[in-house]
């Protein structure tokens, strides 16, 4: 496993997948690729959007990208905090697709998690994403 580990956000992920981590306007993005199509994105925002308000903008981002998505919003527990996102449901290339959506505060900043895959490697690739977010640890 590698790990990823930046303003207090820090998590684990297979050797075989690809990390590519880019500044934005906002904060930065790392994307962690899988050799095949499973992805996790995450993000951090060190001006302290609210939870709801990164995951309802990422929710609107894929809407304009699939507008017949379908979602239903979820809160768990993700590195220690509440999370609150949505479960996504989506066709792409005739393909169906499963994403989550996980917002939640750190020490400095609001963190989105995005896992995306393909439901034809979602048996294979889904136990990875969830490791990769069950690793995920932010300082409080």
């Amino acid at each position: 496993m590698k790990t990823f580990q930046e303003d207090g956000v820090t998590f684990s992920y297979p050797e075989n997948w690809r990390l590519d981590r880019e500044e934005t306007e906002n904060g930065w993005t790392a994307l962690v690729q899988s050799p095949q199509t499973a992805f996790v994105v995450v993000s951090y925002d060190p001006n302290m959007p609210t939870p709801a308000e990164m995951a309802d903008t990422a929710l609107e981002a894929l809407r304009e990208e699939y507008s017949d998505l379908e979602a239903e919003p979820k809160v768990e527990t993700l590195a220690g905090q509440p999370a609150v996102g949505y479960e996504v449901r989506f066709f792409s290339l005739d393909l169906t697709n499963t994403c989550w959506l996980r917002s939640l505060y750190a020490d400095a900043g609001t963190v989105l998690v995005m896992c995306q895959c393909t439901d034809l490697e979602l048996e294979q690739n889904e136990p990875v994403l969830r490791a990769i977010c069950a690793s995920l640890r932010v300082e409080e």
